[in-house]
């Protein structure tokens, strides 16, 4: 996992690994109905388990244990996953046992040498982790609840929760947020600047300029797949000549690119967005719009699930733009009612009045 990588607070952007590993968006992403359809049917709580959370195993303490195949000091995405588990842990007075850089091969012994540490939970950084699933069902971790990054390659088992969203829903709404300040300011044309083509980019390409057109129906789209999400000086080509090309709103849709890209949109004046975190309040560079779908962001809506005993096992957790706190899309300089038209239209997403992919396949 190279690319869905990004922090917080300036460091580097968050933009797409796990898209990179056959997932379509944060949390692996597989589609709804395929999710659903591998679901063991779970009563509530840890899934009729008889546990209850956050203090699963009775011992008057709540412990989450963190695997992640990747550095937890990386300044990216692995330390985004632990510094949300830190960060919640430590409103409640948890306690937080992390392992990173954990080999795949590791994973089985490493999820049960955490049980063995009476973790109440045990928590997957990444889907590249899978093999710890059987532990789950293992009497060493009998006592645990389990959250998982779904991807296409996961099984819905009765003792694990699947974390999984819908790119669309963020991706038409990222487009619909775009072309507010497009009408607003008299704009047509916008880009999209990735890394590889891939049937997830194409999608996501698609989804931001079907939610423009919700806008500016007669906006068009440049797109440039550079071949990588992490190298600068393609990305910054590639934003420079999308400029020349007529774009006054470009979507650096990156992940360690992602700031050089913003640079080069700065210094010409063109509305940006992230790819995946909140960093209004980033000035070097600044971005006019923050779309958000960040691994520790879900991980910590989990944790708040987790923490009033509703986090269920057994079933997936799909997370919805409209309805949950993540996915969503922030104007940072809302104007006139920006805000309210963009709040409106992602309700309707959640409601389902507004169908994502109906959207996109309007556009053929």
């Amino acid at each position: 996992m190279t690319a869905r990588s990004s922090l917080r607070r300036g460091r580097a952007p968050l933009g797409l690994a796990l898209a990179l590993t056959g997932a379509l968006a944060l949390s692996g992403c597989a589609s709804n109905e395929a999710t659903a359809a591998k679901t063991t049917p779970a009563a509530s709580g840890t899934g009729g388990s008889g546990l209850n959370e956050p203090d699963v195993n009775g011992d008057g303490k709540v412990v989450i244990g963190v695997l992640s195949p990747g550095d937890i000091n990386d300044r990216g995405y692995y330390e985004s996953f632990v510094d949300s588990a830190d960060a919640f842990a430590k409103e409640k007075g948890w306690k937080v046992i992390k392992r990173g850089s954990v080999p795949a091969s590791d994973a089985l012994s490493a999820a049960r040498a955490l049980c063995q540490q009476h973790v109440d939970m045990v928590a997957l950084a990444a889907s590249e982790l899978k093999a710890a699933i059987p532990a789950s069902e293992e009497p060493v971790c009998a006592k645990t609840a389990w959250y998982v990054p779904s991807s296409a390659n996961i099984d819905q088992t009765p003792r694990i929760m699947l974390s999984s969203d819908n790119p669309n829903q963020s991706m038409l709404a990222a487009g619909y947020a775009a072309g507010l300040k497009m009408k607003a300011a008299g704009y047509t044309k916008a880009g999209f600047v990735t890394g590889i083509k891939a049937d997830f980019s194409v999608l996501g390409a698609k989804a931001f300029l079907a939610g423009i057109r919700e806008v500016v129906p007669k906006a068009t789209l440049v797109s440039t797949y550079t071949g990588d999400f992490n190298d600068s000086a393609k990305a910054k080509e590639a934003i420079q000549a999308q400029i020349s090309q007529g774009a006054k709103v470009i979507y650096p849709y990156l992940g360690g690119a992602t700031d050089a890209a913003a640079q080069v949109a700065n210094a010409k004046g063109v509305l940006t967005l992230t790819p995946g975190t909140d960093r209004c309040d980033s000035t070097s560079p600044k971005f006019d719009i923050s779309v958000i779908f960040s691994p520790g962001d879900y991980f910590r809506a989990a944790l708040e699930d987790f923490a009033k005993d509703d986090l269920k096992m057994g079933t997936p957790r799909v997370w919805q733009l409209g309805v949950d706190p993540y996915p969503t899309v922030k104007i940072c300089k809302g104007q006139g009612d920006e805000d309210q038209q963009l709040a409106e239209f992602m309700k309707k997403i959640g409601s389902k009045e507004i169908d994502p992919e109906a959207e996109v396949k309007r556009l053929g």
